[in-house]
């Protein structure tokens, strides 16, 4: 028998982490673009606005976008190609309830005041519906382009989710190796919830125990059912230990949906081609480890991506909404 009642909801942040994170449950959103491109291939990005708006209406929890200021051909991948944060306003004015995520923010890579006001704006514009996964950056080339070291992004990293957090509030005083606030200015608009809720992804070059104590959850990667039942496990134990409440995780999956239902799995990039059977298996078998919110990456899907879209939610979405 439990020995406390268990949590129905995660910390008050603001409306996107409230409706996408609930604990012992699952949801499932997606990454953008919505469109399938090769390995080296650009997206175009036609009709992404209209794609993001049929995600919400076929009710998906979540939209994410990648954060890639230069395309690397070594890498394999230019992500999405828009900025994220301009993307974000244009997201939030054709949509009205569905989440919309940063999967993740480089933050060595920007100054933490202008990630803390385009995020605060953007939250702001979409009435409170953004997510903000940060990162410390894994594309070595971008770094000298923008004469910034790689191999402190570490310690910017953890400067720039203390700036981020000073600034949510009025007028903050804040010594730090990006600046000085001496509490006489203050950064405006201010997050439309009780703050910008901060996701942190994989280590992003930190010790488990701050990445526990620090985010508002974690993003991870997909593994095998042990190793991940572990890693959350073990994450978990980090925040309880930390004396902080319980937070959510969320993974990603690279998905190819076959038409058959009843497909077997086969292996591709970060993920399996399968029919929504075995999709929804998987996403059960999660839950039940732990995760909270999926982010399933069509770029490989090779069936149409809107009728992908709606075979989906006819066929599992509502087993998480």
């Amino acid at each position: 028998m439990l020995d406390k009642v268990q949590p129905t909801e995660f910390a008050q942040i603001n409306v996107a982490y409230n409706r996408v994170f609930r604990p012992g449950r699952l949801s499932v959103g997606l990454v953008l673009p919505l469109e399938a491109y090769a390995v080296d291939a650009e997206p175009t990005l036609r009709g992404h606005l209209k794609a993001a708006q049929k995600a919400e209406e076929l009710g998906f929890a979540a939209l994410w976008l990648r954060d890639v200021p230069f395309n690397v051909p070594s890498f394999g991948d230019p992500g999405q190609v828009y900025d994220p944060f301009v993307y974000l306003g244009a997201l939030a004015t054709v949509t009205d309830r569905i989440a919309l995520g940063t999967s993740s923010v480089i933050l060595p890579l920007r100054h933490p005041a202008h990630v803390a006001k385009a995020a605060a704006t953007a939250d702001m514009l979409s009435s409170g519906r953004l997510l903000l996964g940060v990162a410390s950056g894994d594309r070595p080339e971008e770094y000298p382009a923008m004469n910034h070291s790689f191999d402190d992004r570490g310690a910017r990293f953890r400067d720039s989710i203390d700036y981020i957090r000073a600034v949510g509030t009025a007028y903050p005083k804040y010594d730090s190796a990006q600046g000085t606030l001496s509490g006489g200015i203050d950064l405006l608009p201010k997050p439309h919830g009780t703050r910008l809720p901060m996701l942190i992804t994989g280590g992003s070059q930190q010790s488990p125990d701050w990445v526990a104590q620090n985010g508002d959850g974690w993003m991870t990667y997909p593994r095998n059912a042990v190793a991940q039942g572990q890693v959350i496990a073990d994450y978990r134990r980090r925040v309880k230990a930390a004396g902080e409440p319980d937070k959510p995780v969320m993974q990603s999956l690279y998905v190819d949906v076959v038409a058959d239902p009843a497909a077997p799995p086969r292996p591709i990039h970060l993920g399996f081609q399968s029919g929504t059977d075995f999709l929804r298996s998987y996403l059960r078998e999660v839950e039940t480890l732990g995760v909270n919110h999926v982010a399933l990456n069509l770029r490989f899907n090779q069936a149409s991506i809107v009728s992908t879209l709606e075979h989906l939610a006819d066929t599992l979405l509502s087993d998480f909404s």
